[in-house]
């Protein structure tokens, strides 16, 4: 333990960071992106180290906002640093990555670390990697789950039903999320849905639904919304719900990972911080999805039944066909007029998102005792009901009323290309992945106009007629979106 005097640095880094002098560190003997505790009268905490002799002298310590915050020290006073000892997260990856499961008292620990920014961004990888490789237990899944719960914060409403719905993703387009709520808040059901930015995907929910509204809401703002429209759409990543799988997602998006283990925990903890007791989950599958069979969708089915029931809340998973996307724009921008096209019931709408959301909406209506769901959702959606109700659920999370104006400036982005078939033939696939991929590599979801619009799915096809058009605001994107398609062919015609 050494005594060093503080010197406050007026940046954030990210996570609790302390720079040191190399003389200093050597007398602690640690090294760059080691921890060491640091501890006042009256608080202790940990931070990650970084060696820079210029910013601090020997027995200097500098601290980032993330830490200075925390310890609410002055500078010149005066903390002891200790190198830590305790249990490491590292250990704890390297344990899980040989195969070996981890204790509850052990996930608590992991899971508490990264909430508290104290893994580096390569610790994560490495926690995500062994959860990839070696999977994890069914308690050791309930562990993370009650971990993620325990290290965010909860939304509580007065109403008993109050309920949600959730697709695993991996189908390009799958858009049904805004259109399912909107029927079902329609229909008088309470729904604070919480989204997700894009992983491996085109455009996640609160990508699409940024295109026209505000995402990034707080609790109370959320209850505001909610209480005045029986829904809001926003992004979960704002609110704390569970924190440590909002930097989890981030190491995923990185190395474009979906991890089963993550997945279940991220979902169920989720929904039960949001304040749902009543959740619908969207399994698809096929080529080219997350899940590739019935028969692996169901498996993935019983894991989230068996962790609705630990945790006391009604569940149903549906399984959906997944085989090639839904609708027909993929991108924000792309995927938000879409959505608009079945809402406002227009004839050229993408009519298997229709009939998917339909579907699901009946679905989430049954689990809640609704009677005649099915025939009750299709009313409340060709009748404009849930039209409307997007309108003020939109409105109010904007706190205004230029819904018409948003929707006015939705274009998807400036160069494109249009690829037609060169004969008459047949599509035989087109590859969920590989369109997502397709994409990304054409600036969605960064870039929200960017992405592609398909003229036909899987069938038949005549000359000349449109197969696909790329859409970017960069040339040089576009150009590699057409290599992309010459070189990996995500559609098959014969």
């Amino acid at each position: 333990m050494v005594t060093l005097k503080v010197k406050n640095f007026n940046w954030l880094a990210g996570r609790p960071i302390v720079v040191l002098n190399d003389k200093t560190a050597e007398k602690l003997n640690v090294h760059v992106d080691e921890r060491v505790l640091i501890s006042t009268k009256s608080k202790k905490s940990y931070a990650v180290v970084d060696i820079f002799p210029k910013l601090v002298k020997d027995n200097e310590i500098g601290l980032s906002q993330e830490i200075s915050r925390i310890l609410k020290t002055k500078d010149n006073s005066k903390v002891e640093v200790t190198a830590s000892e305790l249990m490491t997260a590292g250990t704890l990856i390297k344990k899980k990555l040989e195969g070996k499961r981890l204790s509850r008292d052990e996930i608590i620990f992991l899971i508490s670390e990264i909430t508290q920014n104290n893994l580096t961004e390569s610790e994560i990888s490495y926690f995500v990697a062994a959860e990839k490789l070696r999977g994890m237990s069914m308690r050791e899944i309930i562990y993370l789950t009650e971990a993620m719960i325990k290290t965010g914060t909860k939304l509580k409403f007065k109403q008993k039903i109050v309920a949600d719905k959730h697709s695993i993703g991996g189908v390009a387009g799958n858009r049904t999320t805004p259109i399912v709520i909107s029927i079902c808040a329609a229909a008088g059901l309470i729904l604070p849905k919480t989204s997700s930015r894009a992983i491996t995907s085109a455009a996640g929910t609160a990508d699409v639904i940024e295109t026209i509204a505000k995402v990034e809401l707080d609790n109370k703002e959320i209850k505001r919304v909610v209480n005045k429209t029986n829904a809001c759409l926003v992004w979960g990543g704002s609110l704390g719900l569970a924190p440590s799988d909002d930097k989890i997602i981030q190491v995923e998006r990185l190395l474009n990972l979906d991890v089963e283990p993550q997945l279940l925990a991220s979902i169920i903890s989720k929904k039960i911080s949001a304040g749902s007791k009543y959740v619908l989950i969207d399994i698809s599958y096929g080529k080219g999805a997350k899940v590739k069979s019935l028969k692996s969708a169901k498996k993935l089915g019983a894991k989230f039944l068996k962790l609705a029931k630990h945790f006391k809340i009604k569940l149903k998973p549906v399984y959906t066909r997944g085989s090639q996307p839904i609708g027909n724009g993929i991108g924000p921008v792309l995927e938000m007029l879409d959505v608009l096209a079945v809402l406002q019931n227009k004839e050229s709408c993408p009519k298997d998102l229709k009939e998917k959301s339909i579907y699901l909406a009946s679905e989430l209506m049954k689990l809640c005792k609704i009677k005649k769901p099915q025939q009750k959702a299709r009313q409340i959606l060709e009748s404009g009901e849930a039209y409307k109700k997007f309108i003020e659920i939109i409105n109010a999370q904007n706190k205004d009323k230029n819904f018409e104006e948003r929707v006015a400036q939705l274009k998807p982005a400036k160069f494109k290309k249009t690829i037609k078939a060169k004969k008459l033939g047949r599509i035989v696939s087109i590859d969920n992945k590989k369109i997502n991929l397709l994409c990304r590599v054409l600036g969605a979801p960064e870039s929200k106009g960017a992405g592609v619009y398909l003229h036909h799915h899987v069938g038949k096809i005549k000359k000349n007629e449109k197969i696909i058009t790329l859409y970017s605001e960069s040339k040089s994107k576009l150009k590699d979106g057409l290599k992309f398609i010459k070189e990996f062919k995500p559609i098959i015609l014969k």
